[in-house]
């Protein structure tokens, strides 16, 4: 096995650097120079630079999310994952992590290469475990690279909840001044919308686009088939113009639940596939080796046959487990390490009690009154 420590790469070779799979430390320091200067950012240059760097390299942003039944270290995923950010593959422009820790959620948000931060190799070392996380690391396309208010994961409060999203992919109509309105926020005309991008990206845009429709919907907790049948509407509105969108994120929404969607895509004339992948590392557990990294781990000397693991990913991780390619339009809810889409399997998890909590005591009376007898016998039973 190889040990986490230093995840920069030190040496390229030709066959690589020939291929763009790179991201040179001296390369990107001197790309966040050019783009943070004024020059750069008020001229047409900027356009163009941009457009070259599209039609080269027709790259997207890549997404790690891990699902777990009992609190789990991700130090193996991540660590092949952080590879990708300017070692084995070119998402040089920042990176980020969120994880659950109870009802809180640690962030860690770098503008630099994961491969080369020594943030990233701090959070491979840390020795944390949790049910629920995502990583992100950025190819810029929309928005400032070199800007912290542009890295994912992005984060929000709603409902007394930690909220954070990562995106892959294009929206068009989110990437314009004036994006959108969801569900019922086009019939107030924006008047309350609570939510608002601090960055540039469309992602961010949609994010609290997002947000800003949960918020109008419901005046009370969703329970968690509610809240999957809305979100699934709200997904179908985003991608119904077809408009050259791709479209796939995670939403984790507090300690037990992570939602993942995927409209997968390739840009015009890119051979690169946008997508979401899973695995499932549940008994018996096995070896599995890192494809961007000489790392290999054998899940059955650090699990028990209690556990169970979803990693998510842009692409597959590993080369000796099953990686399961989301279908186009599929939203699927996560929780205890496996997928759900089914309403009555995600009706269980409500009544296990695994569905959304807030410490909000108007929302937690009209979730009482409304949930099925067996969740108050659970509920009364805490």
């Amino acid at each position: 096995t190889e040990n986490t420590e230093g995840l920069g790469c030190s040496t390229i070779n030709e066959h690589t650097q020939a291929k763009g799979h790179y991201c040179h430390q001296n390369r990107w320091v001197g790309l966040q120079q050019r783009r943070r200067s004024p020059a750069y950012q008020s001229t047409s240059e900027n356009q163009a630079q941009t457009k070259r760097r599209c039609k080269i390299w027709r790259e997207m942003c890549q997404l790690l999310g891990m699902n777990a039944a009992l609190p789990t270290n991700f130090s193996f995923s991540f660590t092949g994952f952080a590879k990708r950010g300017g070692c084995s593959d070119k998402h040089c422009d920042g990176w980020g992590i969120a994880f659950y820790e109870g009802r809180g959620l640690r962030t860690f948000l770098d503008p630099a290469p994961a491969a080369h931060s020594p943030i990233a190799t701090l959070v491979a070392r840390y020795p944390v475990k949790t049910h629920n996380m995502m990583a992100h690391i950025r190819y810029a396309t929309i928005g400032n690279g070199g800007a912290l208010e542009n890295v994912h994961p992005f984060t929000r409060e709603l409902w007394g909840i930690h909220f954070c999203f990562s995106h892959n992919g294009d929206i068009p109509n989110f990437s314009k001044c004036n994006p959108p309105m969801l569900g019922k926020t086009c019939e107030t005309g924006g008047d309350c919308l609570m939510y608002n991008p601090v960055g540039d990206t469309d992602s961010e845009s949609v994010f609290c686009a997002i947000l800003n429709a949960l918020k109008a919907e419901f005046c009370s907790l969703p329970t968690l088939p509610v809240l999957y049948e809305f979100l699934q509407k709200l997904c179908n509105e985003i991608v119904k113009e077809n408009d050259g969108t791709i479209f796939n994120f995670l939403l984790g929404c507090g300690e037990f639940t992570l939602f993942a969607f995927s409209w997968p895509g390739s840009r015009p004339g890119s051979d690169v596939w946008n997508a979401l992948y899973y695995t499932l590392r549940k008994p018996p557990f096995t070896t599995a080796s890192l494809i961007d990294c000489d790392y290999m781990m054998d899940f059955s000397k650090v699990n028990t046959p209690l556990d169970s693991v979803a990693i998510i990913a842009t692409k597959p991780l590993t080369k000796d487990e099953d990686w399961i390619e989301m279908k186009k339009g599929e939203l699927l809810l996560f929780d205890k390490g496996r997928p759900y889409s089914a309403a009555h399997h995600i009706d269980e998890i409500e009544k296990q009690g695994r569905g959304l909590f807030t410490k909000v005591k108007s929302m937690q009376r009209i979730i009482v009154s409304e949930i099925s007898h067996d969740s108050k016998e659970i509920i009364a039973g805490q």
